[in-house]
């Protein structure tokens, strides 16, 4: 049974300039992992590699 706080460890990766950020998120009723996480320190606003697990 999934809860609207369900926890999960992001890892999102920049390949433009190779910037590594370790989030928490919490899974939405839509189903996207938020974070809260809008850009890279390079500016990089999309093209992301990102990876999840639930904690």
């Amino acid at each position: 049974m999934m809860t609207e706080y369900e926890r999960y460890k992001v890892t999102i990766y920049c390949p433009v300039c190779g910037e590594r950020y370790i989030l928490r998120g919490s899974r939405e009723k839509n189903g996207k992992i938020e974070t809260g996480f809008k850009q890279c320190v390079c500016s990089n606003d999309r093209n992301f590699h990102i990876y999840s697990e639930q904690l």
